[in-house]
């Protein structure tokens, strides 16, 4: 496997993910990093998710991990910024991690690969243009996901 073969694993990782996500969430691409034989793929979560279903969002998407038979690595179960870390049978790493204003952002670490270019990700619909820009806050309200109540 070559880094641009790797990359597009970890869109597919990402794709899944968010297809397992009920209701739906609005996602934006993170960043995109290449190392020497390596690449890191990140989405930022544009729905706003209230403090009171930041926990089950998070168990929505450990149910989907676990489901695709992904062992757990790790919990960080602080408040401020919970986050959970699992790992693919084919040695990818994926995390989700609440950040600021209750932001959920999702990486997947690619294994070691050979070496080559690396396209940027292809846009989400109705992302155009945004893939390398920086992520906006949670601006999207859902009459689930952003609900006071859990």
């Amino acid at each position: 496997m070559n880094m641009q073969e790797a990359a597009d694993r970890a869109d597919e990782i990402l794709d899944s993910t968010f297809s397992r996500i009920r209701p739906e969430v609005r996602w934006v691409h993170g960043e995109s990093t290449e190392g020497g034989c390596d690449v890191s793929r990140r989405r930022a979560v544009v729905t706003v998710i209230s403090a009171a279903r930041r926990g089950s969002f998070l168990g929505v998407v450990e149910r989907a991990w676990k489901g695709s038979g992904y062992r757990r690595l790790g919990v960080n179960a602080n408040s401020e910024s919970p986050a959970t870390y699992f790992e693919t049978p084919d040695g990818f790493r994926v995390r989700l991690l609440i950040g600021g204003g209750g932001q959920a952002f999702f990486e997947v670490a690619t294994p070691c690969v050979d070496e080559s270019p690396v396209a940027p990700p292809t846009p989400a619909p109705g992302e155009e243009g945004r893939v390398g820009e920086p992520v906006p806050a949670p601006n999207v309200r859902s009459a689930f996901w952003s609900a006071g109540a859990p």
